[in-house]
């Protein structure tokens, strides 16, 4: 099956969908083929600009969710039900990166990037999963990081966030698959991407920063084949396999001082507040 044939008639949740893979994902997606979007971010009047930028190439249905929130979901939720909107496929888009060192990181900080990078993507689903299971089919796609294999200085939270979603993810995979539900899990697993939230990052060697468009591209083509995890650039694939045969002195050496990963958030900047 092609792309536009997969994602034919498809009801689509995307959350941070205002920006970065969310956003791009949304236009995309609507000028493949004849989908339902069902958006939501905690920007709503960068929400209702994408819903006039996709026009009529899709239905489009938005929504102010702060997703480390779980009585919004749930209202939310009950609202899409209302609308006999259950999601075909939901896309786990939403996610927060602080870029200090540990011991500068406030309570704040800990917890609301775990919270909305991990605990939220849970939230989502579990507020739609039931109903999935008993139609028989679904498919729920989870933003991952190459950070979820190798630690990093500055990305210490975030890091363990992504390593939470990499677990949970694939184990909701295999209870999916054991209880024979009919539902898909995919995560995506990507290195840098030029979204603006890891502005001022420097670009590992072997790693270049990633395009939004051509993860974007790759997620698009993963979900309708089926693909289990979507890895790039080509480096991450590996990363798994050196940790495990190299003894972790030596691959911190290679990480450190041959790749130039621990060194590739000292810069970082972030996304500047309320852009895109």
């Amino acid at each position: 099956m092609n792309k536009k044939e997969y994602y034919h008639k498809k009801t689509i949740l995307i959350t941070g969908a205002a920006s970065g893979i969310g956003k791009r994902f949304a236009e995309k997606v609507s000028e493949l083929s004849d989908v339902k979007l069902i958006l939501w971010d905690r920007n709503p009047q960068l929400l209702s600009d994408l819903k006039l930028q996709i026009g009529d190439r899709a239905e489009v249905h938005i929504a102010n969710v702060d997703i480390s929130d779980p009585q919004r979901i749930v209202i939310a939720s009950d609202h899409c039900m209302k609308q006999d909107l259950l999601p075909d496929i939901i896309i786990n888009c939403a996610g927060v990166v602080i870029g200090k060192m540990f011991h500068e990181h406030t309570y704040d900080d800990i917890r609301n990037t775990i919270v909305i990078n991990t605990e939220g993507s849970m939230y989502v689903v579990r507020a739609f999963i039931n109903e999935m299971i008993e139609r028989g089919s679904g498919h729920i796609v989870n933003l991952g990081s190459a950070s979820g294999y190798i630690g990093n200085p500055r990305m210490s939270v975030y890091a363990s966030s992504k390593w939470g979603v990499h677990g949970w993810a694939e184990s909701l995979r295999i209870e999916m698959k054991k209880l024979k539900t009919g539902i898909h899990v995919t995560t995506v697993i990507p290195s840098y991407i030029d979204t603006g939230m890891f502005d001022g990052v420097k670009a590992p060697f072997l790693t270049p920063i990633l395009k939004t468009d051509d993860i974007v591209d790759k997620m698009l083509k993963g979900i309708a084949a089926g693909k289990e995890e979507i890895k790039a650039p080509f480096i991450v694939r590996f990363v798994p396999l050196l940790k495990a045969v190299l003894p972790s002195s030596l691959f911190d050496w290679f990480a450190g001082n041959v790749l130039g990963v621990y060194k590739s958030m000292d810069s970082f900047k972030g996304r500047k507040p309320n852009s895109e």
